[in-house]
């Protein structure tokens, strides 16, 4: 049933791109709930990915590593603050927040267990979690379905005032006349890597064709390093802004780009949601569960399916080859620095092909 509700609570508090995926189900809250304060929970450092979303009146952040007093003064904020709170999570902080701020409560739950039958005791209505076979952005929006409200399937992407007049400043060419391609080198794990060989073949194609290269990410040494060596040892010329911009900036960037490349990133989410041509290199990921969403993509079914290069609207996901892909483990070792042999064996010239599709 749609709980009548004038102020609701959205809890996100996972990685970037799981917020940026969540933004689907919150423009179906607003639709929902044109009147209503809706109010966001997510991790401080994933705060940027909402910037100027007109879905949300207030960002509510907390550290991901906070200690008692942090969570004690959250707890104390947003107690019994709301009529609604949904969760997007199935583990035990996020749900015990939603059953502190609201009087009703819907969200994701694991797959039953007795020692997590609680959760679905201290909420209205809940949706078990499909870790395998349902798109993330479809899975989030079964939450529309239990408060009885229509489904809305397109991201929103952070804007910013000045975004244009930052990537003017920093930029040594003409970006909105220019033709260039946006590339993300680096992954938060180690086991989502492609090879540098790969990049630098890719890199040194597309400069031919006379495109610019921009590199964008964070500014985390490891990937500041990363991209430093690229640039040293590939003959292509680029220009690097790792570090240097925010998502809204990143976004009008890729914006007006002709092609963006990258990994399993929530960049590359983020560059899907514009509608920029997109090539997404994907190895151990699930892509029915983790692919990028197509921007215009309004179906109830996944985008993509388990195995094999695909192409679906403005995206084209290159699939390492193995038969154990996609292995949904952590690399070939199964730990966070472990690398990954389809993502190892992956050439340049397959990607150098499903590249230049897109860009007709």
């Amino acid at each position: 049933m749609k709980f009548p509700a004038q102020n609701i609570l959205l809890i996100a508090t996972r990685h970037i791109g799981d917020v940026l995926l969540t933004t689907p189900l919150l423009r179906s809250l607003r639709f929902a709930y044109p009147d209503a304060r809706i109010d966001a929970l997510v991790y401080r450092w994933t705060a940027g990915i909402l910037d100027g979303n007109p879905d949300v009146n207030r960002l509510i952040t907390v550290n991901q590593d906070a200690r008692l007093p942090e969570y004690a003064r959250l707890v104390k904020s947003i107690l019994r603050s709301y009529d609604l709170a949904v969760s997007t999570l199935t583990s035990d902080r996020p749900i015990l927040y939603a059953f502190g701020a609201a009087r009703k409560r819907v969200s994701l739950v694991p797959p039953y267990r007795l020692n997590d039958a609680w959760k679905r005791w201290i909420t209205q209505a809940w949706v078990e979690l499909d870790d395998w076979d349902t798109h993330t952005v479809i899975q989030n929006l079964r939450l529309c379905d239990v408060l009885d409200i229509p489904r809305h399937y397109d991201l929103v992407v952070p804007e910013s005032h000045g975004s244009s007049d930052t990537l003017t400043a920093l930029l040594p060419f003409s970006w909105q006349t220019t033709s260039y391609a946006v590339f993300h080198l680096v992954p938060l794990r180690f086991y989502k890597r492609w090879t540098l060989k790969g990049w630098q073949e890719v890199a040194e194609h597309l400069d031919a064709m006379g495109l610019r290269i921009v590199l964008v990410g964070g500014s985390d040494k490891e990937e500041v390093d990363y991209v430093r060596h690229f640039i040293q040892t590939c003959s292509a010329k680029a220009v690097d802004l790792t570090g240097r911009l925010k998502f809204s900036e990143t976004a009008k960037l890729i914006r007006s780009c002709r092609v963006y490349v990258g990994p399993d990133t929530a960049v590359t989410h983020l560059a899907a949601a514009t509608g920029t041509p997109t090539v997404a290199l994907y190895g151990p990921t699930n892509p029915v569960k983790w692919a990028p969403w197509p921007h215009g993509f309004r179906k109830d079914r996944n985008p993509f399916e388990r195995t094999g290069t695909q192409h679906v609207g403005n995206v084209v996901l290159v699939q390492g080859a193995g038969d154990c892909v996609p292995c949904h483990e952590e690399g070939c070792d199964h730990h966070r620095q472990s690398k990954s042999r389809c993502l190892e064996e992956l050439d340049g010239a397959t990607v150098i092909r499903a590249i230049e599709p897109v860009m007709v």
